[in-house]
């Protein structure tokens, strides 16, 4: 058996645990746990600010974070609370000292204890706008008078970067496809062909050209990640597999389900209207950054396994113990994802059954 091919029946073991960690970790109704809060700010009149605050719904229960305007800001009216499915919208008018936003400072209390990202749109009357992404580490943002083209690219490549690295179903598709892959040439071809396919659905769903439901969507990627999986367990044991046979043509396939995954996540937390198509091209290369980052740590891993005289005898358990976990976890967030699209469960004499 090659080196190539020993270090990643190695590794399989090793990441395979991994996957089990993350099935104790995964929430109750999707494979992504970590979502942005948002605070819109409109100028509506000198002086006088219209603000959308939205924060994610962490299983019923709001996100413990306060939102603490700059001194002397009065509130203009009651504010009105609106619950969705997965946040709730706040929305009130404000009225602020002197008039002027910029400069002002406005504090995220209780940011600093959660790992939520919270994005800031301003909007000003004169049409200047800016985009800010404030982090648990610095959970306030100082309002400037307008932000140029690069602070926009950078809020949204780092939160595309954040997105890949927490979004555990799309590492675990990747991690299958390098699991499965017999030659680095191959795996060149597989990753570009995933790439393509997922920017492709990316642009059309953010763009509003497809619309696809979240739920379904995830309940699809899921399905992904488990087909994989037994495809994994056919290609160990010698038998013909379109997986390890087609990698690229896989990844493509399943690449433009993982692309609605991705705007679902963008539209949760808004394109700036006047930056729409440089906000989605820093999105996706954040993405793709995080994504190569991700195959480069695999690769690096495997890279070490092969100098591990140790890792021979490791190889049988090692064989077996990847697919389960992976599929384990997939099956798991199956279950949940379709649960949450309105599918009922098998009946009870199926599920004996099986």
């Amino acid at each position: 058996m090659s080196d190539w091919r020993r270090a990643a029946a190695v590794l399989r073991g090793l990441l395979g645990l991994w996957a089990a960690v993350i099935a104790g970790d995964a929430p109750a109704a999707r494979a992504h746990e970590v979502r942005p809060a948002a605070l819109e700010i409109s100028e509506i009149a000198p002086g006088r600010y219209r603000m959308l605050w939205r924060t994610p719904l962490l299983s019923g229960r709001r996100l413990p974070v306060v939102l603490q305007l700059p001194g002397g800001a009065r509130t203009l009216g009651e504010p009105v609370l609106r619950e969705l499915s997965d946040s709730l919208l706040e929305r009130r008018d404000v009225e602020l000292p002197g008039g002027e936003l910029s400069g002002r400072r406005i504090d995220f209390v209780g940011l600093q204890a959660t790992i939520t990202d919270v994005l800031v749109r301003v909007r000003l009357l004169d049409g200047t706008a800016s985009t800010t992404l404030v982090k648990p580490s610095r959970p306030w943002v100082e309002i400037a008078a307008s932000r140029g083209l690069l602070d926009v690219a950078g809020a949204f490549v780092r939160h595309g970067i954040e997105h890949i690295l927490f979004g555990y179903d799309h590492l675990l598709f990747v991690l299958a496809l390098l699991l499965i892959v017999p030659s680095r040439r191959m795996l060149l071809a597989t990753i570009t062909a995933f790439t393509l396919a997922h920017s492709i659905t990316l642009a059309l769903a953010t763009l509003g050209v497809v619309h696809v439901p979240g739920p379904p969507v995830e309940a699809t990627i899921a399905l992904s990640i488990l087909l994989l999986a037994g495809e994994i367990v056919r290609f160990e044991r010698g038998e013909p597999s379109l997986a390890a046979r087609r990698p690229w043509l896989v990844a493509f396939a399943f690449g433009l389900l993982h692309g609605f995954g991705f705007a679902g996540a963008l539209s949760e937390i808004g394109l700036p209207p006047a930056d729409v198509p440089l906000a989605l091209l820093a999105f996706n290369v954040g993405v793709e950054l995080g994504q190569l980052a991700f195959i480069a740590g695999v690769l690096a891993v495997m890279a070490v396994v092969r100098r591990v005289r140790p890792a021979a005898a490791l190889e049988p358990y090692a064989r077996r113990a990847a697919p389960l976990a992976i599929g384990s976890v997939a099956a798991f967030w199956f279950s949940n994802a379709w649960r949450s699209s309105g599918g009922k469960e098998p009946p009870r004499s199926d599920r004996n059954a099986t």
